[in-house]
């Protein structure tokens, strides 16, 4: 995300969007925010796809029955796990979009410094994210006890 927005900057290609009169933040960085706001929804098939994997594997691997492991999900599931992982993933899904776009938009300079902003987002992203999930944990386990 930064190096393309990054290097729209370094081509002049947003002066030439905003010449035009196109809100370039809504041109460029919102369709990223809602794109990325849709992996809860991976998540969610991600989790289907793991249990039904794991059904299969367990049931046609002649490891237990069918019944045996359905019973073994509903004993075993604890719902708070699927809650944490939602609201994690669409805050961090936010952090994905939000500053790798700030780094690549308000970038200057030239080539050499659009790889630079993009190592820079990278760190920042990672920072943010492993501080948000510290947090969103404190939250949570405080809420939920």
């Amino acid at each position: 995300i930064t190096s393309s927005i990054g290097t729209m900057r370094v081509t002049e290609q947003i002066d030439a969007l905003e010449v035009m009169g196109i809100n370039t933040y809504n041109y460029l960085i919102f369709p990223k925010i809602i794109a990325l706001s849709l992996y809860p929804l991976v998540i969610c098939t991600s989790m289907f796809l793991g249990v039904f994997g794991g059904y299969i594997a367990c049931v046609y691997g002649g490891f237990s029955s069918s019944s045996e492991f359905i019973e073994g999900i509903q004993m075993d599931l604890i719902p708070f796990h699927v809650t944490y992982a939602f609201i994690k993933t669409g805050f961090c899904s936010f952090v994905l979009a939000t500053i790798p776009s700030f780094h690549g938009y308000f970038m200057t300079g030239g080539a050499l410094e659009v790889g630079k902003a993009s190592t820079v987002s990278f760190v920042w992203t990672s920072v943010v994210i492993i501080l948000l999930n510290y947090l969103l944990l404190q939250i949570i386990i405080q809420n939920y006890h």
